[in-house]
């Protein structure tokens, strides 16, 4: 599903972020991303994303190649994938509700879908009894798990967690891994980049350990214990061939996205999946919230 062959990533101003790195990844695996700053755990999403592409070696991610791939072709291709950041970037003059539909009306869904989708992932993240709630009465926990449902809402086949546990307490942090467990258990990849090994040693699931813009260890974790070995003997083809407990997954079908010239909303998924700055100056630029949904929308 996820195919990286000797990945490397030179930056213009001559730093080094990956180098020759090679990663296979099955549909329904949940895996972690660990590494000190500057290990390239950043450029790593930013590759698997979109946002940057590779100096040399390519990139695979379902059907597309992600180094030939046209730029008007981005904003499908992200559709595959929910994005969950570690500050939030929850528009603050909407609801609960209308955060994670607007999520949905951005790619043109019918408000018929939005108000039958909208109320049942609220539910799955436990908010419905906050969905009429602004994100500044909610909680940091309460926060992610909006920013969470946002990135379940459009069936997305690819979760991608960057330090989602990086401003809530440790409770909550165990909380929103164990969410997230519980959508892999149904079919959904989950890749969770953290620095937070703790968490990490609280799970049997794949690690796989960057330092210096290298792979240096690639493993479950073993009671308690974080993977350590070299990765220098590992070739792409040993690492394609990592067992996990979720091979044997049932697909789920991908819908075939019809390409139509009003795509709504580019600028919006373009800033939401960049970098903060960006979003908020999006968000600035567009105060005015979408139409309001039909009463009861919220209401299952």
């Amino acid at each position: 599903m996820i195919d990286f062959k000797n990945v490397s990533k030179v930056y213009d101003n001559g730093t080094k972020a990956l180098n020759n790195v090679n990663i296979h990844i099955d549909k329904g695996e949940f895996v972690f991303v660990v590494g000190a700053s500057g290990a390239g755990k950043s450029t790593f999403l930013k590759l698997m994303m979109r946002e940057e592409v590779p100096s040399s070696g390519t990139i695979k991610i379902k059907d597309y190649n992600l180094g030939e791939m046209k730029k008007r072709k981005i904003p499908y291709f992200r559709r595959n994938m929910g994005i969950v950041f570690q500050d939030f970037r929850l528009i603050p003059n909407m609801t609960v509700y209308d955060n994670v539909a607007f999520a949905m009306r951005v790619v043109g869904a019918r408000e018929k879908e939005i108000r039958k989708r909208v109320p049942y992932v609220i539910n799955i993240v436990g908010l419905s009894a906050k969905a009429r709630s602004y994100p500044n009465e909610l909680s940091g926990g309460e926060q992610q798990r909006v920013a969470l449902a946002r990135a379940l809402v459009n069936n997305a086949d690819i979760i991608i967690a960057d330090e989602p546990t990086g401003n809530v307490d440790p409770q909550m942090s165990l909380e929103i891994v164990e969410l997230l467990k519980r959508l892999n258990e149904a079919g959904t990849t989950v890749i969770m980049v953290t620095h937070a090994h703790d968490l990490v040693k609280r799970f049997d699931e794949r690690v796989i350990v960057l330092d210096s813009g290298e792979i240096i260890a690639d493993g479950n974790v073993e009671n308690g214990h974080i993977p350590i070995q070299s990765s220098s003997h590992l070739s792409h083809e040993t690492k394609g061939k990592v067992k996990t407990r979720f091979s044997k997954k049932a697909s789920k079908e991908a819908p075939v996205e019809e390409e139509t010239e009003n795509d709504s909303n580019e600028e919006y998924l373009s800033a939401l999946i960049g970098d903060t700055d960006t979003y908020r100056i999006y968000i600035e630029n567009n105060e005015q919230a979408p139409a309001e949904e039909e009463k009861g929308g919220a209401e299952e």
